[in-house]
C-alpha cells in the first residue's frame, strides 16, 4: 500500500459506529476511544468532516454517548433501530455512508472509512477512480481481509488496544508485587 499523508490533505472520516461498537466489544470487552481513532486517522491533515453513523434505540440511552461525541467535533447522523414482527432487529448505514462518501469526494484528498465491513470495497474502488485516496481504521482481527486490501492505507486497531480502548486491560497475563519487582506471571 502506497500512502501519502501532508499537512494539506483535505480529508473526511466517515464512522460506521456500530461496527466498531461490536468489534470492541466482542474482541475486549472495552468500548472504543474515538476521538483518539479519529485523532492518529487524521495524522495532522486537514479535517473537512467526520460524521460518525449512530442508531438510537427505543429507550434513549445512547444520549450520552452522542452528545460526547459531538463535543469532540465528531457530527452523528442518527437513525431509529428496526423491529421486526418476529422480532429481529436491524439498523446499518452502509448506504448512508456510501452516498455521504460520494457526495463529500469532489472536496476530499483522503476518505477514511472507519469500519471492517466488505461491504465498503465497491465504495473503496469508487473513490479511489474518483481521486481520492481511500484509508481504513478498525480491528484487523474482526476486519474483512478484501477491505483491507482494497484500500491505501489501513490502521489496525488491535495492535495497540489499549490506545484506543476505554478501560482496556490486557488479558491472560497479571503483574504480581514481590520484592518491590513486577515480575509478569501467565494465568
Amino acid at each position: 500500500m502506497s500512502v501519502i499523508k501532508h499537512k494539506n490533505q483535505r480529508v473526511g472520516i466517515f464512522i460506521d459506529t456500530a461496527n466498531l461498537y461490536h468489534s470492541a466489544k466482542n474482541l475486549y470487552g472495552s468500548k472504543v476511544n474515538f476521538g483518539q481513532v479519529v485523532k492518529d486517522g487524521l495524522a495532522g491533515r486537514l479535517l473537512t468532516r467526520a460524521i460518525a453513523y449512530v442508531i438510537s434505540t427505543e429507550g434513549g440511552d445512547e444520549k450520552s454517548f452522542f452528545d460526547a461525541l459531538e463535543k469532540i467535533g465528531i457530527e452523528t447522523k442518527t437513525k431509529n433501530l428496526q423491529i421486526f414482527s418476529g422480532g429481529a432487529k436491524k439498523a446499518d448505514w452502509d448506504v448512508g455512508i456510501a452516498i455521504d462518501a460520494i457526495k463529500l469526494a469532489p472536496k476530499l484528498d483522503s476518505v477514511i472509512l472507519i469500519t471492517g465491513d466488505g461491504d465498503y470495497v465497491p465504495l473503496v474502488e469508487y473513490l479511489k477512480m474518483q481521486g481520492c485516496q481511500v484509508e481504513a481504521i478498525s480491528f484487523g482481527k474482526s476486519a474483512s481481509g478484501k477491505l483491507i486490501e482494497a484500500v491505501d492505507d489501513f490502521i489496525d486497531l488491535d495492535e495497540t488496544p489499549a490506545k484506543y480502548l476505554l478501560g482496556y486491560r490486557p488479558q491472560g497475563r497479571v503483574t504480581r508485587r514481590r520484592f518491590d519487582k513486577d515480575i509478569p506471571q501467565e494465568m
